[in-house]
């Protein structure tokens, strides 16, 4: 019986000390209110990059990434959201030389870069070479994938001639060679839900000057 009471009364400072808690906590997070109004705080913050050839100064929310300030800011459509998760490729463009996901990276962090989307490579009548050859090859179903295919391809070319080792590049003290082993290892983050990898490859050998 003792054990019982001593039980209940736990119960009892159980509940006491809990509700003396929730009242300071309370109170606590109320004057924190008042004394921070939020009119102080700052969420948006300029931004002025080079798009395409194209100097372009924004004011972006803070979590803005870079696939949406173009697509959402710059209306350049061009670059398309796949999974927003860094896993498609959809979204690839490239920023000072290098291709990036831009779906993981924010806006604001590209202060002063350099940007180019598929809308910068070519344009009816005067395609980028990696472009004709897409064309050429059928390197395409739907499109969807397609831009970021092509940012990718032009930067793969440029990541082996500039010697950046793959998973499949063997001996380091060597240069990266330009086979078709290479293409497809270093592709292999743009996933072509069309399945048109084989006419892929091809285009990007053809630019290339592999034999697939």
């Amino acid at each position: 019986m003792s054990d019982f009471n001593q039980l209940e009364l736990s119960r009892r400072e159980l509940l006491i000390s809990s509700a003396v808690t929730v009242v300071v906590t309370g109170t606590a997070t109320g004057r924190a209110a008042a004394q921070s109004s939020g009119d102080d705080m700052k969420f948006t913050t300029p931004v002025a990059f080079t798009v395409n050839g194209e100097r372009e100064e924004l004011e972006v929310d803070n979590r803005t990434t870079l696939l949406d300030a173009l697509r959402e800011h710059l209306h350049l459509t061009g670059t398309k959201k796949g999974c927003d998760h860094g896993q498609c490729g959809a979204c690839t463009v490239i920023v000072d030389g290098h291709r990036i996901n831009s779906c993981l990276t924010l806006a604001v962090m590209h202060d002063g870069d350099e940007v180019t989307t598929i809308e910068g490579l070519g344009q009816p009548g005067d395609l980028h070479p990696m472009q004709a050859a897409f064309v050429k090859h059928d390197g395409f179903q739907c499109g969807y994938c397609t831009p970021g295919q092509i940012c990718s391809s032009i930067a793969v070319l440029e990541e082996i001639k500039a010697n950046i080792p793959s998973h499949v590049t063997g001996d380091l003290t060597e240069a990266a060679k330009l086979t078709a082993a290479e293409v497809r290892e270093r592709m292999s983050g743009n996933i072509c839900r069309c399945g048109a990898y084989s006419n892929i490859l091809e285009a990007i050998s053809d630019v290339g000057g592999i034999e697939a």
